[in-house]
This record gives structure tokens, sequence and C-alpha cells, in this order.
């Protein structure tokens, strides 16, 4: 026979047998499908990955390939998104400039969220010297000029490649958002399971894994969502410089580089690159709010937003 406790947890089918409350996991899976902007972001998201990675199989042109015969040439059946100054096919150098934006994203985006949670998680449990040494770290990592520092640093490592490039733009993106969860982690470590689990001898690695870390990973999955959208555009402003993606490869950073000066006569060098851009890091932020709606424990009713009190029940309390 199930307790009281258990049987306002479960509740009751029709014919009065208890049922299991639902899992975390399809709770906020339910909450996230009931954001309906969120779910059109995530679905963008998808298509731009699809058209990323498998639109350079749907042309028969490479992202280097040269047109000599169609220089500057407008969308057509032989080159659907037109060509550039050169010949070269906009619509496979788009595509291969989304791929390359989309990848950095996503490892500035990991890799700077991952960073923030262990710095700040540990900072804030274990505080005394380990707390000082990482908030001075931290502290001096954010008076560097950052896109000084990455646009100097860049260029002179062209041997690595893009990863090196993902690798700088993560090493100064996570900085602030170690302090929030240093500030989070502060106010849990006091808590009462945190305490309990301390108490019968857990292991601080595994408390900040099982019981702090869950507990800020709203927060967390929050601000890796920013996190990404935020590197796109960072990539694409130091691209747009020189000091990112380096030729012969491309980005979307590059492209729009290269567009700008034909953006009024030849707007197809332009606005494909600039558009995507846009639609992405638009469709990043609609699934960030649905994300944190649909996380947050004090969130109901479809979206995640807080349920009105009905106009009766106002009535009634009035009463």
């Amino acid at each position: 026979m199930a307790t009281a406790p258990e049987a306002l947890l479960a509740g009751a089918a029709d014919d009065g047998t208890l049922v299991a409350p639902p899992g975390r996991t399809r709770v906020v899976l339910r909450r996230f499908a009931a954001h309906r902007t969120a779910v059109a972001g995530l679905v963008v998201v998808v298509l731009l990955f699809v058209l990323a990675f498998a639109g350079p199989h749907l042309t028969r042109w490479g992202y280097s390939d040269v047109d000599y015969t169609a220089l500057r040439s407008a969308p057509s059946s032989r080159h659907w998104w037109g060509t550039n100054r050169i010949g070269q096919d906009v619509f496979a150098q788009t595509v291969r400039g989304l791929q390359k934006s989309l990848v950095i994203g996503l490892l500035v985006g990991v890799l700077a969220t991952g960073a923030a949670a262990a710095v700040g998680a540990c900072a804030g449990y274990f505080g005394g010297w380990t707390d000082r040494l990482l908030t001075f770290t931290t502290d001096l990592l954010l008076i560097f000029p950052s896109f000084l520092i990455i646009s100097i640093i860049s260029p002179r490592l062209k041997g690595g490649g893009w990863l090196v490039f993902a690798f700088l733009l993560a090493l100064f993106a996570w900085m602030v958002t170690a302090r929030v969860v240093r500030s989070m982690t502060i106010s849990l470590r006091e808590r009462e399971f945190v305490r309990a689990a301390r108490y019968m001898g857990v292991g601080p690695v595994r408390i900040i894994v099982r019981h702090v870390l869950p507990n800020v990973a709203s927060f967390l999955i929050i601000d890796a969502t920013i996190a990404v959208g935020s590197a796109v555009m960072s990539e694409t402003a130091l691209s747009y410089f020189g000091f990112g993606v380096q030729p012969p490869d491309v980005s979307l950073g590059t492209l729009i580089a290269d567009g700008t000066g034909a953006a009024v006569t030849y707007p197809w060098m332009f606005f494909f690159a600039a558009g995507l851009l846009v639609v992405f890091v638009l469709a990043v932020n609609l699934i960030g709010d649905g994300l944190r709606d649909a996380l947050d424990p004090t969130s109901r009713g479809p979206g995640g937003g807080r349920r009105r009190p009905s106009r009766r029940g106002a009535k009634a309390g009035a009463r």
C-alpha cells in the first residue's frame, strides 16, 4: 500500500489504481514540445545542419571550383545561387561556410560551457585556496582583450587550422559563466541534500557531479545555447576581418566579407550567407528559451509559462 506522499506523486487512474509519475526526461520533453517557437527553432537548426552536410553532395560544383564562363552570374539552373566575382558557385561555397561555422560554434559552446561548469563548481564547492586560485585565473582572463589576442595569434597558427581557432575562441568564452556557477554552487553546498551526502562519506567530485551540477544544469544548458550563437557570431566577425578561418577554406564570415562590396549590385553574393547566419542565431536563441522553460521546475503549463489563475478562482480567493 502506497503512503500518502507516494499517492500524491503518483496520482490515480480512473479505476482507482496508482499510476507512477512520469520520468523527468519525459516531463522535460513534453514541456519542450509544448513550446512551439522552440520546436520551430529546433526544426530550423536541424534543417540547417542537413543543408550544411548534405548540400555539398547535391551539386556538382565544389566550393573551390571555378566556372570561367559564368562570372557574377545570377541564380540559374546551372548555378542555383549564382556565382561570385571569380566564377565560384555561391551555393557550394555557402553550404561549406555554413558547415564550418556550425562545427566551430558547437565545439566552442561545448568546450566553454564544460570549462565554466568545472571551474565554477570546483571554486564554489571547495572554497579556500582553490577558490582564490580559480577566481584569480578567471578574473585575469576577463581583463584580457580577447578579440585583439585572437586576431594576433590566430593568423600565426595556420598549421593548426580552424581547430586551433575554435580552441582560442573557447579559451575566452567561459569566464562570466564560471563566476555565475561559482555563486550558485556556494549557495548549494550548504543545502540539506549536499550536507547529507557529505556526512555519508560521498566524495567531493561525486557530490559535484551528482548533486551540484544537476541543480545548475538549467542555467548551463541555456548558457550553452547562447554560447553556440555567440561563437558563430564571433567566428563570423573575426573571419570577416581576416583573423579567423583562413583561405582557401571558407566560413560565413569570409563569404560575408567577400560579398559586402557587391551587396547592392550582386545581392546573391552577400544575402545568402548573411541570411543563414541570422536564421541560425535566431533559431538557437528560440531553442534556449524553450529549454529554459522546460527545465525550470517552477514553470507550469504549455511552453513552460506560469499558469495564471482563472477568473473564477481569483473571485473565490477575493471573497
